[in-house]
C-alpha cells in the first residue's frame, strides 16, 4: 500500500512540474495595438484576438500536460519495475531458501531443518509447519528402523532354539526314520533361509541408520576379486564363464568395510543366482569421470531378457521380476535393495540396466578416495574362465 501511495504522489509531482512550465510559457501574450483608440470595432477585434490566444494557450497547456503525464508514466514504469524486482526478491528469498533446503533433505537427512527466521508472517508459519512435519517423519523412520532391528534380534533366539531341537531329535540313539531325516533337512533349510532374511533386515536397518563404526580406506577391486574367489564352487557348479574385463586395483573408496563387502557380495550373488547355466559374468572396476573423482563396479550377467521399465523395482525390498512374493528358494528379495541402501549411505549411485541380449547390468558408483599403496590385489586385464 505504501509503495502505491508513493508511486502515485511521484506521478502527480512530475505531471505538475511539467504542466507548470507550460502554463508559465502560455501566460506571455503579445501586446498589439496598445496606442490605438478604443473604438467599438477595435474592441471587438481585440476580444477576438484574445479568444484565439486563450484557445492557443489552452491547447498548448493540454499538450504540455499530456506530454508530462507520458513522461511521468515512463519514469514511474521504470521505477516500479525496479522496486517490484527488489521487493519481490526480498519477499521470495525465504521461499527460495525453503525450496532449496526441502529438495536437499532426504530420508537419510531428516534431522535437518529449514530454520527460517524473521517476523512471524505466513512464510515463517509455513517453514515452521514443514519443520514440524520433518520432525514427525524423522521420529517415524527411527521407530520403524528400531522395530526392524529389535524384531530381527528377538527372532534369532527362537530360530536357534528350533535348530537345536532338530539336532537333538536327530541325535537320539536308535535308528531315525527316513521321513524324519527328510523333514528335518527341509526345516533346517527353511530356518537357514529365515536366518539369512533376518540378517539382511539387520544390515538394511543398520545401513539406513547411517552410522558406521568400521570405516576404512578400501580397494574396491580387491573386494570384487575376493567375492569371485569365495564363490568359485557356485560358479563352477553352474558352468559360468567369468570375465574380469578390467579390475583396477589402484582405485580406493572410503566407507564401512562390512557394508561395502556385503554390497559387492550381493551383486556377485545376484549375477550367479539369476544366470543361465553356462552363462557369463563380466566384472569391471575402474575410475570414472574426466577427473577420475569416482570409481565404479560394473557386473554384467546373462539370463532372460528383462523389461527395463520394471528393472528399477529390483532396488525395492522384497521385489522380484515376474513375482512379487518371495519363497522361491532363490533368496529373500533383499539383495539389491541392500546394495541400493549401502550405496546411498556412502553417497554413491546404483544403476540397474537390462541387457539387450538378456541378463542384467549392475553399476555401483562411489566417490573415489585418495589411496596409498595397493594391498596385494592381483591386477586382472585378461579373460578368466571358471
Amino acid at each position: 500500500m505504501t509503495l502505491f501511495l508513493l508511486s502515485g504522489a511521484a506521478l502527480l509531482a512530475i505531471a505538475a512540474v511539467v504542466a507548470s512550465g507550460g502554463s508559465r510559457s502560455s501566460r506571455t501574450a503579445p501586446d498589439g495595438g496598445a496606442d490605438q483608440p478604443p473604438t467599438a470595432a477595435y474592441a471587438q477585434g481585440r476580444i477576438h484576438e484574445l479568444e484565439q490566444q486563450l484557445a492557443q494557450a489552452h491547447d498548448t497547456q493540454s499538450r504540455q500536460i499530456l506530454l508530462g503525464s507520458a513522461i511521468a508514466l515512463g519514469v514511474m514504469a521504470v521505477i516500479s519495475v525496479g522496486l517490484g524486482w527488489f521487493v519481490a526478491g526480498r519477499v521470495l528469498r525465504p521461499l527460495r531458501v525453503m525450496t532449496s533446503a526441502t529438495r536437499r533433505i532426504t530420508a537419510d537427512s531428516l534431522h535437518e531443518r529449514l530454520a527460517i527466521g524473521g517476523p512471524g508472517d505466513e512464510v515463517k508459519d509455513l517453514a515452521d509447519t514443514i519443520d514440524d512435519l520433518l520432525g514427525r517423519l524423522e521420529g517415524s523412520f527411527d521407530a520403524q528402523r528400531l522395530f526392524v532391528a529389535n524384531a530381527s534380534h528377538e527372532l534369532r533366539t527362537p530360530l536357534t532354539t528350533m535348530r537345536a531341537s532338530l539336532d537333538v531329535a536327530l541325535a537320539k540313539p536308535g535308528p531315525v526314520p527316513e521321513t524324519t531325516v527328510t523333514l528335518a533337512a527341509r526345516i533346517r533349510a527353511e530356518l537357514d533361509q529365515v536366518d539369512r532374511l533376518l540378517e539382511s533386515l539387520l544390515v538394511l536397518a543398520r545401513t539406513q541408520h547411517g552410522e558406521f563404526a568400521d570405516s576404512a580406506l578400501l580397494p574396491l577391486g580387491q573386494l570384487a576379486l575376493t567375492a569371485l574367489t569365495g564363490r568359485a564352487k557356485d560358479i563352477a557348479a553352474q558352468g559360468l564363464n567369468v570375465r574380469e574385463n578390467r579390475i583396477d586395483d589402484s582405485v580406493w573408496v572410503w566407507g564401512s568395510r562390512t557394508l561395502l563387502r556385503r554390497a559387492v557380495d550381493n551383486v556377485v550373488d545376484n549375477a550367479i543366482a539369476h544366470n543361465d547355466p553356462g552363462g557369463r559374468i563380466s566384472v569391471a572396476v575402474r575410475a570414472e569421470g574426466d577427473d577420475a573423482s569416482a570409481v565404479s563396479l560394473v557386473v554384467e550377467s546373462g539370463g532372460p531378457v528383462l523389461d527395463q521399465r520394471r528393472v528399477a523395482d529390483l532396488a525395492q525390498p522384497f521385489r522380484r521380476l515376474g513375482a512379487d512374493r518371495t519363497g522361491t528358494g532363490r533368496g529373500s528379495g533383499l539383495g539389491l535393495s541392500i546394495v541400493a541402501a549401502i550405496t546411498q549411505a556412502h553417497h554413491g549411485t546404483l544403476d540397474l540396466r537390462a541387457r539387450p541380449d538378456g541378463g542384467l547390468r549392475v553399476t555401483i558408483t562411489l566417490p573415489r578416495a585418495a589411496g596409498g599403496a595397493t594391498v596385494g590385489a592381483p591386477h586382472a586385464e585378461n579373460s578368466v574362465a571358471r
